[in-house]
């Protein structure tokens, strides 16, 4: 008894959680501390109107000038120290600079000022000793203004410096301005936030502030291999056997092997690559021949991608003939290799492609569907606003000072946009309290949110990778317009020992529509832009190309300055969502059993009316099928006004929250300790036996393809669930008013006109049917799914 009511709290922890923050900025009457500050009314509505208000003492340090220096040594290395209370920070010194400039920004928690003066002091650095004074300035508190944003910011004023005691004026003066703000100020994303000062050193300044990333913009370069000509074998006895490889950076694609012999191989081959800008790589193209003993480089060039051309649709393009590098010289022809000659030539036919989306991440938790290509964009048809307010209950993430720790920040990716909060300093319950906004080109897109503990605070290991915390997926669609949700998400990561909540982020979340009608008209336009369909990739090409895209934005974002690192970059775009697992087979299988219970369910109750458990019902059965058997018109808009009336009637149970990561769908909960350990191991295998890891791999990578398969059954069967569900409360108001609609339409219709309509639009000739996706089918791809539940 003791274990089940001790398992029933844990069960609750991972559910979603209603919280009621006080959002908005609310600015007292009378401004700072009762004092006759700049705001004289309540200011209840910003920008930043989706967080918790923070209050903030801004002390921006910009220069000094006419410093005195040290009598003994003949130099000044100055440097300022702002002191509020216990907390305090110091700018960088300058060596042998009595004008210096820091144009720094100080940042102390209003929550935690104990003190009603600050004190700006400015130091004299000693290599030995203790350093010198050169003098102060001190800031009353009650005096301090205060500014709202869009004010301009504060501007700075000269003070003179004052002794220790603060009667006397000394040489030197500082420029410094100090305001009360908040968190919606200009300074404080670069500001020192005081409470690290005294752990933060080093780089790790600038790995602790919150910065804004976007990704490198991707294309497809498809290179059509078409023939060549006049290829030498450095065996003239022999013709060649010849094929190409492609190099672009780090990834490599080779064509097939020319099936004969022939100084003129054709191939007629299409390699693609992915390719970011700017365009720092070479397209690197060898010509190999396949000799018996070994291969041998006939030809060689490098090509910059600046050279080809930019297509936007399926028009062909020109090709062109490159000319190769010869290889093969002896030592003697060295002085031969400039020689003006015939040599061998390739025939490309090379573009980058911008009617394409580059995928990056996987398609069931798409964050961005526009395709490469700026002009092709349409105008945003919505607006997406994130408060990421705070965390509750982090685990302890590493040991450090005798105790444990969490140094937490949070990462948003949406679209091309990646947001990476600030680092809070030892900290279970992290308080952000920071906003952020998205333009949406589709409802139909997930928001992908995670939490991390920062390790590079300086003086740690720089190899050293940040553990995840966990990670929620949210679905626009799923979000009813203009709404604010606020809510505390469970932070669920699986581990070998079993699936373990590591906290709850609480976020706040509103989704603002702009054009209505463009939000309709995408119901019922193609998912993915028209190239993918019209000229479509195979999926291993697909799969190939996606991991390739994944590594070039994480190295780009890796490149940034402060990095967004790679093992961020590839937990947010699920880089090992393919990977075989036994819990995810179980998870797919048990979805598609949920979805057809309902089937099961109408067999059932269709035997209860043949045993006539209920009289009443059963006789009202009878009377509905005769009234349809004489009159078979009335099918059809029976059941369209059925499902309308079943539409309507669910309205009153729609889900009041978006969805999260659910441990019973997911089978986390109840998955075996030997699955989990297979789940976690690595691939390939590390077992000792080769001919098991032959076999063991192979059934992960067949077992691998079969998940994806049972994964896409599940998804479309509850996508018809969500047809009625109001799990997306816009695509279920069209279709319950489209089945209103097609009711009235077919009471009034003739079913036999009907039927001749209906049989003459699917036998049409092919000359009428168009490659595109119909409509319906572009309404139902875009219906949510429980895939974005999945743990």
């Amino acid at each position: 008894m003791s274990d089940k009511k001790a398992a029933a709290p844990n069960a609750d922890d991972f559910k979603l959680k209603d919280t009621k923050p006080l959002l908005g900025e609310r600015w007292p009457h009378g401004g700072v501390r009762g004092g006759h500050g700049w705001i004289g009314g309540d200011r209840t509505s910003s920008t930043y109107d989706l967080v918790e208000q923070m209050n903030y003492l801004y002390v921006h340090v910009v220069r000094a000038k006419d410093l005195p220096v040290n009598p003994v040594t003949g130099s000044c290395d100055p440097y300022v120290e702002v002191k509020m209370g216990n907390y305090k920070g110091k700018t960088k010194h300058f060596e042998n600079k009595i004008s210096p400039e820091w144009k720094q920004v100080f940042a102390f928690s209003k929550e935690k000022i104990q003190s009603t003066v600050l004190e700006v002091y400015v130091r004299d650095r000693e290599m030995v000793g203790r350093d010198d004074y050169l003098g102060k300035v001190v800031f009353d508190l009650n005096e301090v203004p205060t500014r709202v944003p869009p004010d301009s910011p504060l501007a700075p004023q000269w003070y003179r410096l004052e002794d220790r005691r603060g009667e006397v004026k000394t040489r030197g003066e500082v420029m410094v301005a100090v305001w009360m703000g908040t968190q919606a100020d200009e300074a404080f994303p670069e500001a020192w936030h005081t409470e690290a000062a005294s752990v933060v050193s080093g780089e790790g300044v600038y790995n602790i502030r919150s910065k804004v990333y976007v990704s490198p913009k991707l294309w497809y370069l498809r290179v059509n291999v078409i023939e060549a000509q006049d290829v030498e074998s450095h065996d003239k006895s022999q013709l060649p056997q010849v094929y190409i490889k492609a190099q672009l950076g780090s990834q490599i694609l080779k064509t097939k092997v020319c099936p004969n012999k022939t100084t003129n191989p054709l191939w007629n081959e299409d390699l693609v690559f992915v390719a970011a800008e700017p365009f720092e790589e070479m397209l690197v193209l060898e010509l190999v021949n396949k000799a018996s003993s070994k291969d041998e480089l006939v030809g060689k060039i490098s090509l910059p991608l600046s050279i080809f051309e930019r297509r936007l649709d399926h028009k062909a393009v020109h090709s062109r003939w490159f000319n190769l590098e010869r290889f093969g010289f002896g030592a003697l022809e060295g002085d031969r290799r400039n020689e003006l000659k015939f040599s061998t030539r390739v025939h490309l036919r090379v573009c980058l492609e911008g009617g394409y989306h580059v995928l990056d991440e996987s398609t069931m938790y798409i964050s961005d569907t526009r395709p490469t290509a700026r002009q092709l964009w349409k105008q945003p048809m919505g607006i997406l606003e994130v408060g990421i307010l705070s965390a509750q209950g982090l685990s302890p993430m590493k040991k450090k000072e005798g105790g444990s720790s969490t140094d937490a920040y949070c990462v948003a990716k949406y679209g091309q946009k990646w947001v990476r909060t600030r680092t809070i300093i030892k900290n279970f319950n992290p308080k952000w309290n920071e906003q952020y906004l998205w333009e949406v080109y589709d409802p139909c897109t997930v928001i992908t949110l995670a939490v991390f503990d920062n390790c590079h605070l300086g003086g740690e290991d720089k190899s050293a990778k940040d553990p995840k915390i966990g990670k929620i997926r949210i679905r626009l669609s799923t979000l009813e317009t203009d709404r604010i949700y606020t809510h505390s998400y469970p932070l669920l990561v699986l581990q070998s020992s079993g699936v373990k909540k590591m906290g709850e982020l609480q976020l706040a979340i509103r989704f603002t529509c702009l054009s209505f009608s463009n939000m309709v008209y995408q119901y019922s336009h193609h998912l993915l832009p028209k190239m993918h369909y019209v000229h479509p990739f195979t999926v291993n090409q697909l799969d190939n190309l996606r991991f390739q895209a994944m590594n070039i934005v994480a190295v780009r974002l890796g490149r940034a300055e402060p990095p967004l690192r790679r093992e961020v970059v590839e937990y947010m775009l699920d880089v090992d969502s393919h990977i075989w697992s036994m819990r995810k087979s179980k998870a797919n299988f048990f979805r598609i059993v949920s979805v057809f219970s309902g089937m099961l369910s109408m067999s059932k109750w269709l035997g209860e009316v043949c045993k006539w458990k209920n009289p009443v019902t059963t006789v009202l059965v009878h009377i509905l099928y005769f009234i349809l058997i004489c009159y078979p018109e009335l099918i059809l808009p029976t059941v369209c006004l059925y499902m309308f009336l079943i539409g309507i009637w669910n309205y009153r149970y729609r889900p009041r929250h978006p969805p999260h990561m659910d441990t019973k769908l997911s089978w986390a909960d109840a998955a075996h300790p030997d699955e989990r350990d297979e789940e976690f191991d690595t691939f390939p295998t590390t077992k000792s036996s080769d001919i098991v890891r032959m076999r063991y791999d192979r059934l992960r990578s067949i077992a691998g393809r079969i998940q994806t398969v049972l994964g896409d059954l599940a998804t479309q069967a509850e996508r018809f669930q969500a047809l009625l569900s109001w799990r997306d409360p816009r695509a279920t108001c069209l279709f319950t008013f489209f089945c209103l609609i097609a009711a009235v339409l077919l009471y009034v219709t003739p079913f036999r006109l009907l039927a001749i309509f209906a049989g003459l639009f699917l036998f049409r000739h092919p000359r009428f049917r168009s490659k595109m996706p119909t409509v319906p089918n572009n309404f139902f791809r875009r219906l949510p799914s429980r895939a974005d539940s999945l743990l």
